[in-house]
């Protein structure tokens, strides 16, 4: 009788893990069915995402997702999860999130209610500005300070587009040049083709540390936006998106993201071993203490 017992008890088990496998919908299945998650990277957003000299693809972001990849793995009980990493760009990522080539963007994307139109977010993992770069020698202050000028910023991004809508209410007469990527834009200012790159202050800051004389580059000490970035997620798809939520807060709640932030921000990183330096903001550490995927700038002052 004991023995019935236990393999009607074992029968159940099977017949439930299989039920749940069934009911597997969207990214969760087809990650189960392919055994594969793909990961989306940048090749120049230090230092979330971007290459090393051995063309590997790095990152406070790029870590973020591995650990994220370990909770999906777990989740699907899988013996093993390939990783397939697959590049993208400022104007590619939301879209080859929507069409199903990247089940995940680790990069430096900010979170707001446009974009939440199309694609979802993880919980934010960084708070940043929008300020400018250019070399000291320009003395350049301020927004007053650009009318008719030719400056540049990476196209597809919600800078950019702040940027335009900024010089049309100012009347401020500058040539916006779209560069396709941010080291692009940095060149552009570096060779004299614009007088400055508008962008999230913290990619400013890896981008003058890793220049050839970063005591040459001034970042503006004006914030114009507050930018949350978060990884991208499919939109409507809420089993996947709880799983990767669920990822996030825990590295959280274990002082794995602090640790992170620490490894990225306040040590030597590759590819010149520069140690940006920059403490975690007040933004951040809200965050951290109450986890959200909110889009919404109020919520991070």
């Amino acid at each position: 009788m004991k023995k019935l017992v236990l393999l009607s008890a074992a029968l159940t088990l099977v017949a439930a893990s299989s039920v749940s496998a069934q009911d597997l919908t969207g990214r969760l299945k087809k990650i189960k069915d392919s055994g594969t998650l793909t990961l989306g990277y940048r090749d120049s957003s230090i230092p979330f995402s971007y290459l090393d000299d051995n063309q590997k693809s790095i990152g406070y972001s790029m870590d973020i997702c591995y650990k994220i990849a370990d909770a999906v793995k777990s989740h699907l009980k899988l013996p093993k999860l390939n990783i397939a990493l697959s590049p993208v760009t400022s104007a590619t990522r939301i879209p080859l999130i929507a069409n199903g080539t990247v089940d995940l963007e680790c990069g430096s994307t900010t979170n707001n209610a446009e974009r939440q139109q199309q694609v979802s977010f993880a919980p934010t993992t960084f708070v940043t500005a929008t300020r400018f770069v250019a070399k000291k020698s320009s003395k350049l202050n301020d927004l007053s300070d650009f009318k008719g000028k030719t400056v540049v910023s990476t196209a597809g991004t919600s800078n950019l587009k702040w940027l335009t809508e900024t010089n049309g209410k100012e009347s401020l007469g500058m040539q916006i040049i779209p560069a396709k990527d941010h080291a692009d834009a940095f060149l552009m200012v570096d060779s004299g083709r614009a007088a400055a790159f508008f962008m999230d202050d913290i990619l400013l800051y890896g981008l003058v540390a890793n220049s050839k004389s970063p005591d040459q580059w001034m970042v503006s000490s004006k914030a114009y936006t507050v930018e949350p970035y978060g990884m991208i997620e499919p939109k409507d798809d809420p089993a996947f998106k709880k799983v990767v939520d669920d990822a996030v807060v825990a590295l959280m709640k274990s002082g794995e993201v602090e640790k992170l932030y620490q490894k990225w921000f306040n040590s030597p990183i590759p590819p010149r071993n520069v140690n940006l330096k920059v403490p975690m903001s007040d933004a951040l550490k809200k965050v951290i203490a109450n986890p959200t995927d909110s889009g919404d700038p109020a919520a991070y002052r």
